[in-house]
């Protein structure tokens, strides 16, 4: 494994692009932001704010935008920011995970307490958890099936509604470092590019799974975007014209307005406010980790050494710390959601480790066999 030079972006993340000084294109993209006429930039997005008002008016809809919302700290910042700094009035649209945790479910009821209107979203829970078992034999990952409905539902909605705008947060390709290109961009129909939804094929998704047909994806499916760009519905990343996003702020803001962060021992992790809406998550990022070399820790500490808050040589330790480790509390809990057992459970996790990375020691258990943080070689 390699790593940026800044970061500690590893070259194992799936279409990683790296300049030819070693530097991932997320630190690039992160530098590039001191560049940016913000004023301008917040300028061009009242103007969409306000176009979004006319349009929903002579739509004779109320709505004036969409919002996917978890009730985490993104979504939390992106509801008030729309509310209160835009004057938008927003509809927001969660996805419930299947078995939504407490606290998902009281940050869900502290955004609807702030003032807005939500339309939940519940899948079929037999269906989602058919998926869940399916994804995780074939591709090692529990929540994939779940991640196309996140996404999906916010365009799903808006197009239904006839809703003119979408605010979407971040742009992941830019934040990630797996833009093609540097070019930054708020068009947020991009997301259908994602490595999440790229590719997106029902037919393969539900291939082999009794009981579960093409008509129980609809919420797993995006709308044809050029059917929503001909009705004048727009989608956005406030992360483009915001210069207050960032994981930091967004967290210290949600929390300041009643959002609650993950505080259990078995966590195992330096990121106490990501994923609080499903549990699965932290067995599913154990399962990265070893696919990958990197897990939950090395994202969060990818992004405090961009935004200052962690040094690079702090970040070590904390990646060393817990990079990898998932309370046996979490790995009970997928293994009672997929209906097996410890042993079997890691008998399909086994057979998606990276040789290449790990081996295993007496114990049985998985060991890395690389040096977290070694510098980028360039060939």
């Amino acid at each position: 494994m390699k790593y940026c030079k800044k970061c500690l972006q590893p070259d194992t993340r799936p279409n990683i692009l790296f300049d030819e000084h070693g530097v991932c294109y997320a630190c690039l993209y992160e530098e590039s932001k001191a560049s940016i006429d913000w004023d301008a930039r917040f300028n061009e997005l009242l103007n969409i704010a306000k176009n979004a008002k006319a349009e929903a008016k002579k739509r004779g809809n109320i709505y004036e935008c969409v919002i996917g919302v978890s009730g985490g700290k993104d979504s939390t910042f992106q509801a008030v920011y729309a509310k209160e700094k835009l004057g938008l009035r927003p509809l927001l649209i969660n996805c419930v995970p299947d078995e939504i945790t407490q606290i998902g479910q009281h940050n869900i009821d502290n955004l609807n307490k702030l003032g807005f209107d939500i339309i939940s979203i519940k899948p079929n829970p037999l269906v989602a958890k058919k998926l869940a078992k399916s994804t995780f034999y074939k591709r090692g990952n529990i929540v994939a099936a779940s991640e196309y409905c996140l996404w999906a539902s916010a365009y799903i909605m808006a197009n239904k509604f006839n809703i003119p705008l979408i605010i979407q947060g971040e742009n992941a390709a830019l934040t990630l470092g797996t833009a093609l290109k540097q070019k930054q961009s708020d068009d947020a129909f991009s997301v259908t590019a994602l490595d999440t939804l790229r590719g997106f094929d029902i037919k393969e998704l539900i291939n082999g799974i009794d009981g579960v047909s093409e008509d129980d994806m609809y919420f797993y499916s995006m709308p044809d975007v050029g059917e929503m760009k001909q009705k004048g519905i727009r989608a956005i990343f406030l992360q483009y014209y915001a210069k207050e996003w960032s994981q930091v702020l967004n967290a210290d803001f949600s929390i300041a307005r009643g959002i609650k962060g993950r505080m259990d021992d078995d966590l195992h992790d330096i990121g106490r406010f990501t994923a609080l809406d499903s549990d699965l998550q932290i067995a599913n990022q154990m399962i990265k980790y070893l696919k990958f070399g990197f897990g939950f820790a090395t994202d969060e500490a990818c992004y405090d050494i961009r935004e200052g808050g962690l040094s690079r040589e702090d970040a070590l330790w904390y990646v060393n710390e817990y990079d990898g480790l998932c309370g046996e509390k979490y790995i009970k809990i997928a293994c009672d959601y997929l209906g097996i057992s410890k042993d079997e459970f890691f008998r399909v996790v086994d057979g998606f480790v990276n040789k290449d990375l790990f081996y295993k020691d007496k114990n049985g258990k998985w060991k890395p066999k690389f040096k977290v943080g070694q510098d980028f070689n360039i060939n």
